[in-house]
């Protein structure tokens, strides 16, 4: 797998791909992902009925927000360092139901 450069990539070409629609059953949810940094931006990520959806933005009520700089959501989707050690160390955030965040990385998102 090629190394992902951006976020702006990763959600509107790698996502997609990466996506596990087998493990996204019953998941029903609203992503606002902001990402800090000079490569950063703001994501809306839709999961429901088995289909992601990903698009810029900023969503008024999302189920959960993950916020993070560009250089850290990097290392995580390049699997140079684990979204739980990520979470852990300070560099990710969450806000929301942290359960939901659990499944992030089962459906292929973190």
């Amino acid at each position: 797998m090629t190394e992902t450069k951006t976020p702006r990539e990763f959600f509107e070409e790698d996502l997609p791909n990466r996506f596990k629609p087998e493990k996204a059953k019953g998941i029903d949810l609203v992503v606002q992902a902001n990402i800090s940094g000079p490569n950063g931006g703001n994501w809306i990520v839709t999961i429901r009925d088995r289909k992601i959806q990903s698009k810029e933005g900023t969503h008024e009520s999302p189920t959960l927000t993950v916020g993070m700089t560009d250089t850290d959501f990097m290392d995580i989707v390049n699997s140079r360092i684990g979204a739980e050690k990520a979470f852990f160390s300070g560099k990710i955030k969450f806000k929301g139901n942290i359960s939901l965040a659990l499944k992030l990385k089962d459906i292929g998102f973190l």
